[in-house]
């Protein structure tokens, strides 16, 4: 198995006054010829917007884009007359195929919105843009994995155009954890949101995160705090 570990210091950091934004991934101003991207995964922004800011309508073409709210409320429309509002404990996913307009708004003027954006290449293109989001039972969750990405419009959670899965967990102390990869040849970059947490002998704390591939066997994981929470990917690597 072999691995790569970010260290949460290690990532582009961005300051735009009312956006506060780290990224994992190479991105706008932000680039790292050893940070392209992991496998299918291509962007993972940690983003916290102020109070009543927000981004304007703006473009994606042939990108799956998962949003999933840490806390506050992001308010979202877009060019298929989709408008919502995603709180904590939503996940949200745009397919933007062909094309697709969308803006994304602090929802409230007195706290900030802060949020994960992830892009995932998708294995088909110029697919038709879709939107979808979904409110999560987040107890579902609880010292286990909870599902909340898959590549079937009938599994759990919102799915994508990519043999791809993400889980969600919140773990305490001492809990013990194991991920079997879904597709041979997949890889998982696993994310720490909080707390502390062991994987395969490796001790990553808060925004902390790991790549793992060439996966023969079960990834062990032990939370080593009581407020762990992870976030974990499995994507194709090519």
């Amino acid at each position: 198995m072999n691995k790569i570990v970010h260290k949460a210091d290690a990532r582009g950091f961005a300051n735009h006054g009312w956006l506060k934004a780290a990224h994992s991934f190479s991105f706008a101003n932000y680039y790292n010829p050893d940070k392209m991207g992991f496998g299918m995964l291509r962007v993972l922004n940690d983003d916290s917007i102020d109070g009543g800011e927000g981004f304007g309508m703006h473009p994606h073409k042939n990108m799956e884009i998962i949003t999933i709210p840490l806390s506050g409320a992001l308010e979202h429309k877009d060019s298929m007359g989709n408008s919502a509002v995603i709180n904590q404990g939503d996940v949200q996913v745009m397919s933007a195929g062909t094309g697709i307009f969308h803006s994304e708004f602090n929802k409230n003027k007195d706290e900030p919105v802060k949020l994960l954006q992830i892009w995932v290449l998708p294995n088909q293109q110029n697919v038709t843009p879709r939107y979808q989001q979904l409110t999560l039972n987040v107890v579902d969750r609880k010292d286990k994995l909870q599902q909340i990405v898959s590549p079937d419009p009938q599994g759990e959670g919102v799915w994508i155009h990519q043999q791809a899965w993400f889980y969600l967990g919140d773990f305490s102390m001492d809990t013990q954890q194991q991920h079997t990869i879904k597709n041979e040849g997949n890889g998982v970059y696993l994310f720490v949101m909080e707390g502390s947490v062991k994987v395969n002998n490796e001790v990553l704390n808060r925004r902390d995160a790991i790549g793992l591939w060439n996966i023969h066997e079960a990834i062990d994981i032990v939370s080593l705090s009581s407020d762990t929470s992870i976030l974990l990917m499995e994507v194709p690597m090519g």
